[in-house]
């Protein structure tokens, strides 16, 4: 089995060819080796309410009033969030705010300052 590859989507050396294509056993997922991988290559760009690109380590401001679980005030319109750092998933911003601590935010509701 020293010809397997491992597979793109979760990296696991489980595989098998069946035909021209290879087979992972742990996620199912099917892919010709032959065929360049262009998802690779195709990563996920986090876009601000203008359209501009987000990055680590960028500073975004709030564009709208947020309410907050559990706090008694939202964070307000205009509040400028410094060394923000981009995860995956629906919140995909984490930052510390001041006066409320860590949180998560949506990239649509802030601006790149």
């Amino acid at each position: 089995m020293s010809d397997n590859v491992k597979c793109p989507k979760c990296n696991s050396d489980l595989t098998y060819p069946d035909n021209e294509i290879m087979i992972c056993t742990q996620c199912f997922h099917e892919w010709n080796p032959e065929e360049k991988i262009v998802e690779a290559d195709n990563t996920d760009k986090v876009l601000d309410s203008n359209g501009n690109e987000l990055k680590d380590g960028d500073t975004v401001v709030v564009i709208k009033d947020l309410p907050v679980k559990g706090a008694p005030k939202p964070v307000k319109a205009g509040t400028k969030v410094k060394n923000i750092r981009l995860t995956s998933g629906d919140h995909n911003i984490d930052c510390k705010i001041e006066g409320f601590g860590a949180m998560g935010l949506k990239s649509e509701f802030v601006k790149k300052a």
